[in-house]
């Protein structure tokens, strides 16, 4: 039936972080080999120091000097490899923390044996190990684009996600990438306002999606597969949320990676996406209408709150208010940038077309505005 479709489905097996599952199951592949290690969802298991940077809490690496990983993973892919008729297998590699292999004697030891310098050399031995396991299965490796870090398999094919310099860089090591970079393709940030979505840490609006170009300047476009759009689901309750996510963010991608780059054009694809929305009315699908609504830029300049305004879709009209009145299509329009006087004021937002509000009303005190400025 896949196949039939033109679709191929793509299993993932996180190894050697993300395994807190096999862990829990098999406390021996660890290095901590902790009896006690269970799978708690909603649990502080790791510190996140927002530069890129964590500590985890909890041990959830498997051991890439206890051979005992490699036969547990052997067995894994076996059963994995006969369920996918694909020539590829999923293997992460992202997010690994290797702490606990630091102050393991027996990978220390490992490192020594393999000459090895730094820590992060165990990761791509440990990947190196596993692409000889997928070979004898009959499939590629595919991983996230931490991968590369301590040598990247010979034949690896990499996902590049935290933004495109991983793709770059393994192109240019002559690997096959699909590009996959979180500010472009992450569909499970927010696609509107902070007040008007379910809360995440990040943001990523349809227009900067269709922005998107996967193949950079000065790398060859053979190497380049294709991309990705992500909707991790930690935070999606229900299939009907799912389909908001997605929809029109991903009709915007399929062009991004369907379409010549001259082809593109936003003001085309805004109208077939309004097309689609009436055919997914139809279906019963859910989407977002979030693209109509106003993108709010506050900025101090010379000690004052400025506030600049921005409708992504062609020939919207802006109608704001900062006199505790509800924007209608008799209050002003917005044409230069505005300067938010002192005192309790309230900043009302939003978005017409053809004198009708099509958009959603975004609400901003002053105070969330100059928070925000920052």
């Amino acid at each position: 039936m896949p196949q039939k479709r033109n679709v191929t489905i793509v299993p993932e097996i996180d190894v050697p972080g993300h395994s807190m599952a096999a862990i829990a199951a098999y406390p021996e592949l660890s290095c901590t080999k902790d009896p006690k290690t269970k799978v708690n969802p909603g649990s502080k298991f790791a510190e996140w120091y927002g530069n890129g940077k964590f500590k985890m809490l909890t041990d959830n690496t498997l051991n890439p000097s206890d051979e005992k990983v490699y036969e547990f993973l052997d067995k894994v892919f076996t059963e994995v490899a006969a369920l996918f008729p694909n020539p590829y297998i999923h293997v992460g590699g992202d997010e690994c923390y290797k702490g606990f292999w630091e102050a393991d004697a027996n990978c220390q030891a490992l490192m020594q044996k393999e000459n090895m310098k730094h820590v992060e050399e165990l990761q791509g031995y440990f990947m190196k190990r596993v692409e000889k396991i997928l070979k004898t299965k009959g499939k590629k490796l595919l991983g996230w684009d931490e991968i590369l870090e301590g040598g990247i398999a010979p034949e690896a094919t990499v996902m590049s996600w935290r933004g495109i310099e991983g793709g770059i860089e393994a192109a240019k090591l002559g690997h096959n990438v699909v590009m996959t970079p979180s500010p472009y393709v992450y569909i499970d940030f927010m696609q509107s306002d902070r007040t008007l979505e379910p809360p995440i840490y990040a943001t990523l609006r349809l227009k900067k999606c269709y922005d998107f170009e996967p193949i950079p300047e000065g790398v060859d476009g053979k190497f380049i597969l294709g991309g990705q759009a992500n909707l991790w689901t930690e935070g999606i309750p229900t299939l009907a949320y799912a389909e908001y996510m997605t929809y029109p963010r991903c009709w915007a991608l399929s062009e991004v990676y369907w379409s010549p780059k001259e082809k593109k054009n936003w003001e085309k694809f805004v109208t077939k996406m309004e097309n689609h929305f009436d055919r997914a009315d139809l279906a019963g699908i859910n989407y977002a209408r979030s693209a109509y609504d106003a993108a709010i830029k506050p900025s101090m300049k010379d000690g004052k709150l400025v506030v600049e305004l921005e409708a992504e879709i062609p020939n919207l009209t802006i109608h704001y208010s900062i006199d505790d009145t509800v924007p209608s299509k008799f209050s002003p329009v917005y044409k230069d940038p505005i300067q938010i006087p002192e005192g309790p004021i309230t900043l009302r937002v939003n978005t017409y077309r053809n004198g009708k509000p099509i958009g959603r009303m975004i609400t901003l005190s002053r105070e969330e505005l100059v928070k925000r400025s920052k």
